[in-house]
């Protein structure tokens, strides 16, 4: 074993860990198997981190939860690595969505990354008569999710939605889940109101310009929609999105996440 590489065989799950690189795969990982990293990947890890044969990995697949692994085959564009340790399971997560509309390229790809950072289940983009974009990349998206949950720790993603008619979105919404609606005319508090919603929940953000009332009138007629404030200042709408998610977390989500992880031991 190399100087200042963790010895694998005898350290507890974390040891040694820390400032090891993260990288997501989208593969099934199990002990043992022997996978080849995709290009950016391999050239990350290579290239730009400079790992070596022998050196240790983290790697997580968004299923079975993170694992150490070491290179055996270094390669600027097909790293080789074998599974050597599962570190921990796949994390809870609260199922909690956030729907809203698209920003103009930058914005949106904040909230995105701020959306897994924060512990969103499913991310909805919504199609609104004031959205400012029809378009999205989401292979963009989905790649600022990545990066966000290899920096920060998290072993889940967000399910990225393909971008939906908010007429079409209320239609089909599901019974059993609450809609909280940021209503910027006005609504009940914010911190109240969420104590009382616990998942399977979704947070409704308008675009830039805000719902019109017809649409406001559409949101507020689901028997579901609980409309709130967040507070007397304007907010931007990708601040609100990442307020209003933060609030939910720490008042209802956390509790829900815990009960699913005691559920699952």
């Amino acid at each position: 074993m190399s100087e200042g590489k963790p010895d694998l065989s005898t350290a507890a799950p974390t040891a040694g860990l820390s400032t090891t690189p993260r990288l997501f795969v989208d593969a099934d990982l199990s002990a043992g198997g022997e996978i080849t990293l995709p290009p950016p990947a391999s050239h990350y890890l290579t290239q730009v981190m400079r790992r070596a044969a022998g050196d240790v990995v983290r790697l997580f697949d968004d299923r079975s939860g993170e694992w150490a692994a070491t290179v055996t085959v270094p390669h600027r564009k097909a790293t080789a690595v074998r599974l050597m340790q599962h570190l921990g399971p796949r994390e809870a997560v609260p199922d909690l969505w956030l729907c809203a509309a698209p920003l103009k390229r930058g914005r949106i790809d904040w909230v995105a990354e701020k959306a897994c950072e924060l512990g969103v289940a499913r991310f909805v983009p919504v199609l609104t008569a004031r959205t400012v974009i029809d378009k999205l990349n989401l292979d963009r998206l989905r790649a600022h999710m990545v990066e966000a949950a290899e920096q920060c720790g998290r072993t889940a993603l967000p399910a990225l939605a393909e971008p939906v008619a908010l007429g079409a979105l209320l239609a089909a919404w599901q019974p059993e889940r609450a809609l909280i609606f940021a209503d910027e005319t006005g609504g009940a508090l914010l911190a109240a109101t969420l104590a009382g919603v616990p998942a399977p929940a979704a947070i409704l953000i308008g675009p830039e310009g805000g719902f019109t009332p017809d649409e406001r009138a559409a949101v507020r007629a689901l028997p579901q929609t609980a409309a709130v404030s967040l507070g007397p200042r304007i907010l931007r709408a990708d601040t609100a999105a990442v307020a209003a998610v933060a609030v939910w977390q720490a008042m209802a989500g956390q509790v829900e996440a815990s009960v699913n992880a005691n559920l699952t031991e």
